[in-house]
């Protein structure tokens, strides 16, 4: 498989590194300082581009890479509240290909299946409130990340309590604390923590006066991520529109 990447920081050359180790080949890089990259055919020939930028170029990025014939697999987060529809119309109607995952982690593939049932289960016992934590390294923009946010979706589906989330606390990384004035009667309030150099770490907790039960994902290292997106470009080869993660684990 020809593979192009759009990113190339920590986690795009992770992603090159398990790429050529499955047998892939890497075609073009592109990052900042060589935009003009998207229009040579060394992009043009990829199966696939493997996205990991940010909140701000991603939307720009898939239309560069459609115009160019090139199916897209994304892991970058907080573009989907100015674009989701559009990017759902192009995929939906107009031929094109996209697979996004807020986290392409195996691990958080099975602990999202496992927060799913846990919700369905919750939702029968009324005197447990859930809540959730977030932690990341001090690079990451957005708040929550876009994992929180689709875990925190899932339980929303499933519990007939919470009609919304919305960010409790920010733990910044200079230890100030910002407090937000949560949307809602009764919202699933996630905390957000900025550390070091922290992967990734979301924990869900449903607490009561008796007692409580807390998941948890904790990633040692950004392998685990781009191992994930390697194995999204290899399903999206051979499947067109916008794909997620469920389509590919069948839990």
């Amino acid at each position: 498989m020809k593979i192009a990447l759009i990113g190339y920081g920590k986690m795009g050359r992770m992603i090159e590194k398990i790429a050529l180790k499955r047998g892939h080949k890497i075609v073009c890089k592109i990052d900042v300082d060589n935009q003009e990259d998207f229009n040579t055919e060394a992009f043009a020939s990829a199966d696939v581009a493997i996205e990991f930028t940010n909140p701000t170029a991603a939307y720009d990025n898939y239309l560069k890479a459609w115009s160019r014939g090139v199916k897209v697999v994304s892991g970058s987060t907080g573009w989907k509240t100015d674009h989701e529809e559009d990017v759902r119309r192009m995929c939906q109607e107009e031929g094109k290909t996209l697979f996004w995952a807020s986290n392409f982690s195996i691990g958080v593939a099975i602990f999202s299946a496992v927060n799913r049932y846990l919700a369905k289960i919750m939702n029968g016992f009324a005197q447990y409130d859930v809540s959730m934590e977030e932690v990341h390294h001090v690079h990451k923009l957005d708040h929550p990340s876009g994992t929180a946010i689709t875990l925190a979706e899932e339980i929303i589906e499933r519990n007939d309590r919470y009609s919304n989330w919305a960010v409790g606390e920010l733990h910044d990384a200079d230890g100030a604390v910002y407090n937000f004035d949560p949307v809602g009667d009764h919202p699933l309030l996630i905390t957000c923590r900025r550390e070091g150099e922290v992967p990734g770490i979301h924990s869900i907790k449903y607490d009561s006066d008796a007692d409580s039960i807390t998941i948890t994902h904790n990633a040692h290292s950004r392998e685990g991520f781009a191992l994930g997106a390697v194995l999204a470009a290899e399903y999206t080869v051979n499947h067109t529109g916008l794909l997620t993660i469920s389509d590919m684990f069948k839990f």
